[in-house]
């Protein structure tokens, strides 16, 4: 043995550990003879590792350029919705009135007096039917706008889906004791504005949407409980309730473009039914702290978010649940955002009132991953240090952008 235990009276008779110093030596011996090898060191560029992004300049045309502000509301605008065909567009105030103006000149073309904040607007994408809904309170009031002589067809294609809806809810009956809503036609003096149906809810609606085939509408009314989100056909005059459990921190409810999806965000994350299947298909988690809105990209695979905690996210629902990228540009909460039908581009609305473009390109081969790259700033409207912008929108064809504010405007940001 190398070594022999022995027995000592005290722990002050205990010597030194004889081989200690040799041990010492030879341990240093060894890192002192070790091989090494030489490693280079690596020159890096730092600015090789941010990501080639094409010049904003190659993006053209996107909104850059304030070009016509359109005044007349008398308190801070809700809401905006354009026709079908781009050439008029609507907006909703607290001030009670809702307001049809032409994009091209400015001129507010007609105007109805709800006498209640309108909180929300949505104009019925289907071009044979082009009624806009109002969120009044707790009522959704649809009303034809009937801009001259030549939408007369459409007027009556108008009233014969109407007395479709009312005939088929005759011949059925009200049976039911609890219904969900009451549709309830307007008075004579009403018609004459253009009025044509009152849709009466149990509890305030705070967002109205229409179906792309212009047939059907969903209604959200958070304080409702279980029947926060209702979808309602005038063809039959009927509602449905397709949820059973309390929707009470939805924040936005959208038909997706072409498949029977209901999306519905939440506070922290955005899901996705099936209504066909009537099962719930996705789930998609952002970490957010409040979301504030979100939209549908036109092809329906993409979805972007904007939320109170300053970013913006950007899901590819073919990749994964969580966001594909996430991006903070503001130093205050974001309000709003918005894609373009047709064009590569999407905005955001912020509390400070500024517009943030995008450009965000989709393709077409599913190994390339999205494109998406910042553009512009747009000092759009002024901040009470709460709000700034409360909507923003696109034109349906061109590069043009419209956002709203608490300061009593509406303007049009174009290309040049």
């Amino acid at each position: 043995l190398s070594f022999i235990p022995q027995a000592y009276t005290s722990l002050k008779k205990v010597p030194l550990y004889p081989s200690l110093v040799q041990e010492r030596f030879e341990r240093c011996l060894d890192l002192y003879l070790c091989p090494r090898t030489v490693k280079k060191r690596m020159n890096v560029d730092p600015q090789s590792l941010l990501p080639k992004l094409p010049k904003p300049a190659d993006l053209r045309p996107y909104p850059s350029v304030l070009t016509v502000v359109y005044e007349g509301h008398k308190d801070k605008i809700n809401s905006l919705s354009h026709h079908p065909d781009g050439q008029y567009f609507a907006s909703a105030s607290n001030d009670g009135f809702v307001m049809v103006w032409e994009v091209s000149t400015g001129r507010c073309w007609k105007k109805w007096n709800l006498k209640q904040p309108v909180s929300y607007i949505s104009w019925n994408p289907n071009v044979d039917f082009p009624i806009i809904a109002v969120a009044v309170g707790s009522e959704v009031i649809l009303i034809d706008p009937r801009f001259g002589p030549q939408d007369n067809l459409q007027s009556a294609a108008i009233q014969e889906l109407l007395l479709k809806g009312r005939e088929f809810a005759a011949s059925k009956g009200s049976k039911e004791k609890n219904e969900l809503v009451k549709f309830e036609d307007v008075a004579s003096a009403e018609k004459e504005q253009g009025l044509l149906l009152r849709v009466k809810h149990a509890k305030p609606v705070t967002q109205v949407t229409w179906h792309h085939k212009g047939d059907y509408f969903v209604t959200l009314s958070p304080q409702a409980n279980t029947k926060a989100v209702l979808i309602h056909q005038l063809s039959k005059m009927q509602s449905q309730n397709p949820f059973t459990k309390s929707k009470s921190d939805t924040q936005k409810v959208l038909f997706h473009p072409s498949k029977p999806f209901l999306f519905l965000a939440t506070k922290k994350h955005v899901k996705v039914y099936n209504l066909q299947k009537q099962m719930l298909s996705k789930n998609l988690l952002g970490g957010f702290k409040w979301l504030s809105s979100f939209d549908i990209h036109p092809g329906g695979d993409n979805v972007v978010c904007s939320a109170f905690d300053r970013k913006i996210s950007w899901f590819d629902m073919d990749l994964s649940a969580k966001p594909y990228k996430t991006m903070r540009y503001n130093n205050t909460g974001l309000r709003t955002v918005a894609f373009h039908k047709r064009l590569p581009l999407f905005a955001a609305g912020g509390e400070d009132g500024v517009a943030y473009v995008f450009h965000g390109m989709v393709y077409n081969d599913l190994m390339d991953n999205p494109l998406i790259v910042p553009l512009k700033r747009l000092h759009a409207h002024k901040n009470d240090g709460m709000d700034g912008i409360l909507d923003i929108l696109f034109h349906p064809t061109q590069p043009w952008l419209f956002t709203c504010g608490i300061d009593h405007t509406i303007r049009l940001f174009t290309d040049k």
